[in-house]
Parts: structure tokens; C-alpha cells; sequence
């Protein structure tokens, strides 16, 4: 048997909604539909054999995984080191904000946010950093069975590129993760394999066209 990690990415908030600049700088709540994006997967996963759950500390997270912990009795391990990316300057704004009065900054971060960061933000090797410390304290942990990361999506996008051997500089145009999505890791003597990235089967139709990102 092997360690199988799967990374959730967190329910709907009004700035996925809204496709606006969200890191770890906001701390929004769970809109209902971002709610029942939490119970549709906890309905779904259930009966999952979980050895531990492990959330980022921001509110988003926590609750996304609560109707699963509820369900089964658990507590989630809660870790500062999944958070999202820092936006820092552009949170809570639109690209086209940004654009306007980051400019110079946005290009860069376009170009390569592994080494340029959003205004006052952080880099996304230093993402990659904090990440592989929860990483590898899970596979200390827990040489088998089935883990759940609720995290984000910059975030489990930065954590399956270095992984997967991609360039972190890449991370947000080689991978989706919209929210509500799951994609899993199996780790195996000959390295990480993906088996699914970013399947929302767990989500009804309705949940998975709503508008946002």
C-alpha cells in the first residue's frame, strides 16, 4: 500500500466569485454555494479511509473541510504553511486593477511569479518552501494510506508542479484548480504520480457552473 495525498481546493468565497486577488492577506468566510461545495464533497468522501485531514489556517479552508471532520469524528490539523499565496498590495482587487496600478509588478509576476512577486506579496518558490514542510511531515507520518490538504489554489497548484518536476515559475498555466476541485497524488517507490487533477465530480452541475474562478 502507499501514502495517497489529496489536495482540495477550498469552497466558493465572494473573490473566487468575484475573480478578484485573494492570499493569505483575506480571511473571507464560505458563501452558501461555497458551503455546499463542503457538504457535496464530505457526502461524496465519506467513506474514505482517512489516516488525517490537514487544512491551511485560514477560515476558508477550516470550513471546507468541517462537514467531513464533523462526519467522521475527526479533528484537522491546521497549518499556516498551506495558506495561500500573499497577494500583498493586490488583494481584494480585479486583474485589470492591478494592471492599472501595478503595472510594471504585474507584468513580472506574469512572466514569472517563481522570482517575481505581487506588490509586497510572496514569491512562489517560497510557497513551494513552506509546502514541502508539510509534505514531508505527512510522509514522515504516514508511510500509506489516504491524506486529506485543503489548501488553495495557487497554493496546490505551486505544491503538484514541484512534485511533478514543473517549473514553479509555470504553476498557473499548467495547472486548474477551480474551486471545490480535487486532485490526487499517489507516492510510490518510483516518485509521485497524479492520478486526477482537478475533478469536481463530488459537485453537482449546478455547483460546478457557477460563474468565478
Amino acid at each position: 500500500m502507499s501514502l495517497t495525498i489529496y489536495f482540495l481546493r477550498h469552497g466558493q468565497t465572494q473573490y473566487s466569485r468575484e475573480n478578484k486577488f485573494c492570499g493569505s492577506g483575506l480571511d473571507p468566510e464560505l458563501t452558501p454555494d461555497g458551503q455546499a461545495m463542503a457538504q457535496a464533497f464530505s457526502e461524496t468522501y465519506r467513506g474514505t479511509a482517512w489516516q488525517t485531514i490537514y487544512t491551511s489556517s485560514l477560515r476558508r479552508t477550516i470550513a471546507t473541510a468541517a462537514p467531513l471532520c464533523d462526519a467522521l469524528g475527526m479533528t484537522s490539523h491546521v497549518c499556516a504553511d498551506l495558506n495561500e499565496i500573499g497577494y500583498g498590495q493586490w488583494e481584494g482587487l480585479t486583474k485589470e486593477e492591478v494592471d492599472a496600478s501595478y503595472h510594471d509588478d504585474y507584468i513580472s509576476w506574469q512572466a514569472d511569479p517563481a522570482w517575481h512577486a505581487p506588490t509586497g506579496g510572496e514569491l512562489a518558490v517560497e510557497i513551494a518552501r513552506r509546502a514541502g514542510r508539510v509534505l514531508e511531515e505527512i510522509e514522515r507520518e504516514h508511510a500509506d494510506g489516504n491524506v486529506l490538504v485543503v489548501s488553495h489554489k495557487a497554493t496546490i497548484r505551486i505544491i503538484l508542479c514541484s512534485l511533478l518536476g514543473i517549473d514553479v515559475g509555470r504553476f498557473r498555466y499548467r495547472l486548474a484548480c477551480p474551486v471545490g476541485s480535487l486532485s490526487v497524488v499517489e507516492f510510490s517507490p518510483a516518485g509521485p504520480l497524479l492520478q486526477s487533477l482537478a475533478d469536481r465530480s463530488h459537485l453537482s452541475e449546478a455547483l460546478r457552473s457557477l460563474p468565478g474562478t
